[in-house]
């Protein structure tokens, strides 16, 4: 099983590890033909901004809204998390908007706010270690929304069929718990 990581910024080698320590082949994602190659593909965290017009200069909004379209797993860390919502607030468009969520960017705070938590994530043991820095929070989900996780009530993990989304970077601790959660979403639709 290949998974492949959105490599225009971000954390990618830390998904790739995180991918292969979950048993499963990572792949550096920087072409849009790449995407025919791969079962699932995560969007790492980032600038969200920078993230959307880079994957509009390389064609990978279209492209991956097909990999939706085809029941191909997607799963946003952090920015990646902004970039998969419908909507964004204060902002009058979204980038790939395929998630039925609303985000707020920075929601957490400046850099100096960021922190670790253990997180209960539902499908997944408790006390999964999470980083959260300058992290986006989900602020309303539609009827089809799965909440996976709350952090002082607030939602930063869900789940809508094939899309997978968290407020924090998983791929920054030594748990990975949710990459082999992702990897089993991957798995059931093979």
């Amino acid at each position: 099983m290949k998974i492949g990581v959105l490599a225009l910024q971000g954390a990618v080698a830390e998904h790739i590890k995180m991918i292969e320590k979950a048993g499963a082949q990572g792949v550096v994602v920087k072409k849009v033909e790449q995407l025919q190659e791969i079962d699932g593909i995560i969007i790492p965290g980032g600038e969200s901004t920078t993230i959307g017009k880079l994957m509009r200069t390389y064609h990978f909004v279209d492209a991956l809204r097909e990999f939706s379209r085809q029941g191909k797993p997607i799963f946003g860390t952090c920015a990646g998390l902004i970039v998969l919502a419908k909507s964004i607030v204060g902002q009058e468009e979204a980038h790939l908007e395929m998630m039925d969520i609303e985000v707020e960017r920075n929601a957490f705070g400046r850099q100096r706010e960021s922190f670790e938590t253990d997180l209960d994530i539902k499908g997944i043991d408790n006390n999964v270690r999470a980083v959260f820095i300058r992290a986006p929070l989900i602020v309303k989900v539609g009827d089809n929304v799965d909440v996976l996780s709350t952090y002082r009530d607030q939602i930063v993990a869900a789940r809508q069929g094939h899309l997978l989304a968290a407020s924090f970077h998983p791929e920054l601790t030594d748990d990975e718990r949710m990459h082999a959660y992702f990897i089993d979403m991957v798995r059931e639709t093979r």
